[in-house]
């Protein structure tokens, strides 16, 4: 609440400004973040507030934005209704996840013919405050699966420049890794190798539910089947039973079913009865040997192929 006083200036009048809006909480898609480990240490986030009205018919200055930098795939939840938020995965995309108050009214506002001093005005309204949780889903055309020891590491080191952990015991995959796999002269795509999943995975067994949100992302999974197991079927099957049970319909995405390890077959007539069964059923399938380099080309082929009609 301010009056005008100037000297030859009788009655000068109210001339107390607004004040300024307070800035907004964003989250901002950025490249150069991969990870969503910075927020594990710090929880709280908060815009500049706005300026204060003042007299001479001043407005505040606008608070100023508070951007946090996130990875693209992150999905944002309101924690207190469950609500989805926005869903960040283009490189720049905004999602506004609090905004900032409205400024206050000055006393010039209120001047009327009839009532030419004021001395009223408004306050500003408090801004928003959220809880919001951040869950990033990987961003791949293609997902690797199986049980622990399949060789999905061995494979993306093969035909992508990524270079996972690769040991010969089971859970060598902690985190999700991605490739970038060549496929032409002129086209690519991108594959995730997910820990292993085991019997019961989608109950929380193991190590692999927690990564099974980043197959929702997929368009095409790479079913990984160890020759060496007594009953590759038979562990196709039990992998097939965690997807469905997880939901999110990423038991009904395309699918090939990859049997690894062929250099350790006695011939080619004994890869051929492990293809059969699944060829039978009408699902894609073919052997490679990551390892001996041995079908590599072909499943890139046939990846690439599969992914132009997904």
């Amino acid at each position: 609440m301010s009056f005008r006083r100037e000297k030859y200036v009788p009655r000068g009048g109210p001339d107390g400004g607004d004040g300024g809006d307070g800035g907004n909480v964003v989250l901002v898609a950025d490249l150069s973040k991969h990870t969503l480990l910075d927020h594990a240490y710090r929880k709280h986030y908060r815009a500049k507030r706005g300026g204060y009205g003042r007299g001479k018919d001043q407005t505040g200055a606008r608070g100023k934005d508070y951007e946090v930098p996130v990875p693209p795939g992150t999905v944002v939840t309101d924690t207190e209704t469950g609500e989805v938020l926005g869903d960040l995965i283009e490189a720049g995309q905004i999602l506004i996840v609090a905004r900032g108050g409205k400024g206050g009214r000055g006393n010039a506002r209120f001047a009327t013919p009839t009532d030419r001093a004021p001395r009223r005005f408004d306050e500003g309204r408090p801004g928003e405050e959220r809880n919001i949780k951040l869950t990033l889903k990987l961003l791949a055309d293609v997902g690797l699966v199986g049980l622990p020891n399949a060789g999905k590491s061995t494979l993306i080191s093969a035909i992508s420049a990524a270079r996972p952990k690769i040991a010969d015991y089971p859970f060598t995959t902690l985190v999700p890794n991605l490739g970038v796999v060549k496929s032409g002269e002129y086209s690519s795509f991108v594959i995730a190798d997910l820990p292993g999943l085991i019997e019961g995975a989608h109950r929380g067994k193991g190590l692999g539910h927690a990564f099974l949100k980043h197959i929702e992302r997929t368009r095409l999974t790479l079913h990984l089947v160890d020759i060496s197991l007594p009953d590759p079927v038979e562990n196709y099957e039990k992998i097939k039973h965690e997807l469905t049970s997880y939901g999110m319909g990423i038991e009904a995405k395309p699918e090939i079913v990859v049997i690894t390890k062929i250099d350790i077959a006695p011939d080619d007539a004994a890869i051929s009865r492990l293809l059969d069964p699944f060829r039978d059923r009408g699902i894609e399938a073919l052997a490679i040997s990551a390892v001996a380099r041995k079908g590599l080309n072909e499943l890139v082929r046939l990846v690439s192929d599969k992914l132009l009609k997904c």
